[in-house]
C-alpha cells in the first residue's frame, strides 16, 4: 500500500524498517501501544509485497522525533527510514566515504605506515563524534604525516582499503534508475577517485594532499571539503533537478550531519550518535542494500557493481 492507496486524508508519516523477524510481532505489538500513548494511533501496518522483511507503518498524525524515538526502542537494532509522503526514488544520491562506502578510515590506516596509527585514530574519533573542530582536527593530522612517501598511499589502498558491504551494487541500482551518485568526503583525492571509480561513483569531492618529491608535506591544497561542503555539493546536485529533486544521503560522523538534516533521505550509516541522530533514518542491522529495500526497490531490479 502507498500514500496514494490510503483511505481517507493521506498519512503524515510512513515508516519503514527491517528488523528481528523473530521477534517482530512482538515489538511491532509494544510499539503500537506506545505510539498510541503518544497520541500517535497506527493507521496501518504492513509488509511490502516487493520486500519481504520490509514492515510498512502509516500514522495520520504525530510528531517525528517521537515516532523515530519509539520505533528504535522496540525494534533495535533496525534499518529504518521515515517519510511525510510516499518513498519516490531519489534522483541524488551524496555518500560520505570512511566507514560509509569503505569499511575504514583512510587516514587512519595511513597513519599505520608512518608507524602513528594510534596517535591519529584517537584525534579522527574524537573529530567524527563531533568533540573537536573537523578542519582543525584534520590539518593536524595531516601534519602529522609529513615526510610519508606518496607511495605508502598506493600500498594504503591495495591492503586495507576495502568497499562496504553492498556498496557497489547499492550505487549500480541507483545509477540504473536515474540517479546522480556523489562520493563527498573529508577525506583525500588519493582515496577518494579509486574508490569512486570502483564503486562506481560519478563525481568526487574531496581534499588535496600536498606532495613534493614524492613525499607528503604535511599540508593540503587549496579549501577544506568539511561539513559545509558536503552539504553545498547536496543542495547544487539537487537544485539540477529543479524544486521537488528527491535527495539521498549517508553518512556516519558529525561533519556529515548538515547533509544528512538536509536531505530527503538522510540516512546514518552505523553511525556516532550525534549523526545518527541528525537524519530520518539509519542502517544499524544490515549492510548497504538494505537502502534499496527500504525504498522499495525489488531484487530482480538490482544491478550488480
Amino acid at each position: 500500500m502507498s500514500a496514494t492507496d490510503f483511505a481517507g486524508d493521506p498519512p503524515l508519516f510512513i515508516a519503514r524498517l527491517i528488523a528481528d523477524p523473530a521477534s517482530l510481532e512482538a515489538s511491532l505489538d509494544a510499539a503500537t501501544r506506545a505510539l498510541e500513548g503518544e497520541g500517535m494511533p497506527l493507521a496501518v501496518a504492513q509488509m511490502l509485497d516487493s520486500c519481504g522483511d520490509v514492515l510498512q507503518l502509516m500514522l495520520p498524525h504525530g510528531e517525528r522525533a517521537t515516532l523515530l524515538r519509539i520505533l528504535d526502542e522496540h525494534f533495535h537494532p533496525s534499518d529504518l527510514m521515515v517519510s511525510e509522503a510516499d518513498f519516490p526514488r531519489p534522483d541524488v544520491f551524496v555518500s560520505d566515504m570512511d566507514s560509509t562506502i569503505i569499511g575504514q578510515e583512510c587516514i587512519d590506516e595511513l597513519a599505520d605506515y608512518a608507524g602513528i596509527k594510534p596517535q591519529i585514530a584517537a584525534i579522527t574519533e574524537r573529530a567524527m563524534l563531533g568533540e573537536l573542530d573537523f578542519e582543525a582536527a584534520l590539518r593536524q593530522r595531516v601534519g602529522l604525516l609529513a615526510g610519508l612517501e606518496e607511495s605508502a598511499i598506493g600500498q594504503c589502498l591495495d591492503e586495507r582499503i576495502r568497499p562496504m558491504a553492498g556498496a557497489r551494487m547499492l550505487v549500480a541500482t541507483l545509477k540504473s534508475q536515474g540517479c546522480k551518485t556523489v562520493l563527498v568526503t573529508g577525506g583525500f583525492h588519493h582515496f577518494a577517485d579509486p574508490v569512486a571509480e570502483l564503486v562506481g561513483f560519478e563525481r568526487v569531492i574531496a581534499n588535496r594532499l600536498a606532495v613534493h618529491e614524492g613525499r607528503l608535506t604535511g599540508g593540503l591544497v587549496g579549501a577544506i571539503t568539511g561539513s559545509s561542503a558536503k552539504e553545498a555539493a547536496l543542495r547544487d546536485e539537487a537544485a539540477r533537478y529543479g524544486d521537488d529533486a528527491v535527495t539521498l544521503a549517508t553518512g556516519d560522523g558529525a561533519n556529515d550531519i548538515a547533509m544528512l538534516r538536509s536531505a530527503t533521505y538522510g540516512v546514518a550509516f552505523r553511525a556516532k550518535p550525534r549523526a545518527r541522530a541528525a537524519g530520518n533514518g539509519w542502517i544499524d542491522r544490515g549492510d548497504l542494500t538494505a537502502i534499496l529495500k527500504l525504498l522499495d526497490i525489488p531484487e530482480h531490479d538490482w544491478v550488480a557493481g
